[in-house]
């Protein structure tokens, strides 16, 4: 029933395709995962506290258009990579798009700005504000389009940034994945409980 509505949505959103179709992970693969990894429940793919790990797109993706809805849970963290190997850190080896409750109390006064929700993480900040209360479902859309990388979450657009504008030497050869202009889109968990549900794709020229 969820994918047939995925798949009528995804006509009202001309060139989009869902990934998940609310029943299984087929398409994905779970890449380091402890514990049970990644669960599917009432049509969503949840990432529980004990489990984890990064749990990609079999396919590769490079200039993209993804849409997604997410639930945290208080002080949770989690990332999309996108343009990412399988193998590797896919904050450095790719790109880490920031999923984080960054109000909660443990982050005041720890994280840097770009390391706050939308960020590319340790890279670029994206703004901050415009992320719903913990336990309210946010919509978020990432484009990447060349080396633009584009973040709008709840219909606000948090980041609009080139990637050329980084030209330090250190972070270059930190993030060497800023060069890279296809990889694996995936869920990246850090041991703390967040939901996905409404995951479509359009790729772009």
């Amino acid at each position: 029933m969820l994918f047939s509505a995925l798949l009528a949505a995804a006509a009202d959103e001309p060139g989009f395709k869902p990934l998940f179709d609310g029943k299984t992970l087929n398409g994905w693969k779970l890449v380091g995962g402890h514990g049970p990894g990644y669960t599917v429940s009432d049509n969503r793919i949840v990432c529980p506290k004990e489990g984890g790990g990064n749990l990609f797109t079999e396919k590769e993706y490079g200039n993209f258009v993804f849409r997604f809805e997410f639930l945290l849970t208080p002080g949770a963290n989690n990332g999309i990579g996108i343009r990412a190997p399988y193998e590797g850190d896919a904050a450095y080896k790719g790109m880490e798009m920031q999923i984080l409750d960054d109000g909660d109390a443990m982050y005041k006064g720890v994280i840097k700005p770009e390391q706050y929700h939308g960020s590319v993480y340790d890279v670029i900040p994206a703004r901050t504000g415009f992320r719903k209360p913990v336990g309210e479902w946010n919509e978020e859309e990432i484009t990447a389009n060349g080396k633009r990388i584009t973040v709008r979450l709840n219909g606000v657009i948090i980041l609009d940034a080139d990637l050329g504008i980084v030209k330090e030497a250190k972070v270059l050869e930190k993030h060497p994945g800023l060069a890279r202009t296809a990889g694996h889109i995936g869920f990246l968990g850090h041991g703390s409980h967040v939901e996905f549900r409404s995951i479509r794709v359009k790729e772009l020229p």
